[in-house]
């Protein structure tokens, strides 16, 4: 035995298995191993959900039958108009938790064990993304039917639904980028919790969600055009409608697209830098 061994460590061969080493996880596999991750978060925490069903349900009865009668004359006639609004007001918000995820994974060590591995480094990130889309699409989906439960009648019927549900989620996806970027800085949830509610409350309130530019000041109403939560709200109202063109749609998408451009490849760099 003691002969074996010297001549084992002078050949440098090691007496192992003669097996194949596993094959490295596709990026498509590990994204969505890390989205079923987020999803069981969910599972094992429930009440992070009260932002996708609670929420979405006491915002929309409040400002229909509370405002409905004073704006637009009847709380039928001002649910057709807000629902989409809140719709996007709502999804909007639920943006914020990737990067809370994100920034949580970082304290508690996960991130560093994730760095560790040998698969697509933006895996994490995808896999977040996807997760945080059935989240987009829950909230949705309880605002909607809480809606037709109500009377609320899209006159263009389930395509156009599907179809601005999908520019939302579009929109909202790359809107993540930007609450993951600070995540990855901030030194704790909460005040990226802050941060990004003093992002968005300005953004989603002083828009078109409730009322009209028209019938606001001529300074305020130059902010709200300019707003893009504004186009998205009049895109998805539009297309709910049957009256949508390219022109309302077009500028959303790109919106889109610059904001995955600027944030998605500052986020890869300092993802790849964070210690």
């Amino acid at each position: 035995m003691q002969t074996m061994s010297k001549r084992t460590h002078r050949t440098g061969r090691f007496v192992l298995p003669a097996r194949a080493r596993p094959r490295r996880p596709s990026p498509l596999s590990t994204a969505i191993t890390l989205a079923w991750r987020a999803i069981l978060k969910i599972k094992h925490v429930p009440e992070q959900l009260f932002d996708v069903t609670a929420s979405p349900v006491i915002f929309l009865l409040m400002f229909t039958y509370l405002f409905g009668g004073a704006l637009a004359g009847s709380t039928a006639a001002y649910l057709q108009f807000v629902l989409p609004g809140i719709l996007v007001m709502m999804v909007v918000m639920i943006t914020i938790y990737t990067g809370v995820g994100m920034n949580q994974d970082v304290k508690k060590g996960v991130f560093d064990r994730f760095r560790s591995l040998p698969i697509w480094r933006p895996s994490v990130i995808v896999g977040a993304l996807i997760a945080d889309v059935g989240r987009y699409l829950m909230a949705s989906a309880v605002i909607l039917l809480l809606g037709v439960v109500l009377g609320f009648r899209p006159e263009s019927g389930v395509l156009g639904i599907v179809l601005a549900v999908l520019l939302l989620v579009v929109f909202s996806s790359a809107l993540s980028w930007i609450w993951i970027l600070l995540g990855l800085v901030m030194r704790t949830a909460e005040s990226l919790m802050a941060v990004s509610f003093m992002v968005l409350f300005p953004l989603t309130f002083v828009s078109n969600v409730f009322v009209q530019p028209e019938t606001m000041p001529p300074w305020l109403a130059s902010f709200v055009n300019a707003n893009p939560i504004t186009h998205l709200v009049t895109s998805v109202r539009a297309l709910m409608a049957g009256t949508a063109t390219i022109a309302q749609v077009v500028p959303v998408l790109l919106a889109s697209a610059v904001l995955v451009a600027v944030f998605a490849p500052l986020t890869m760099w300092l993802y790849g830098r964070k210690q």
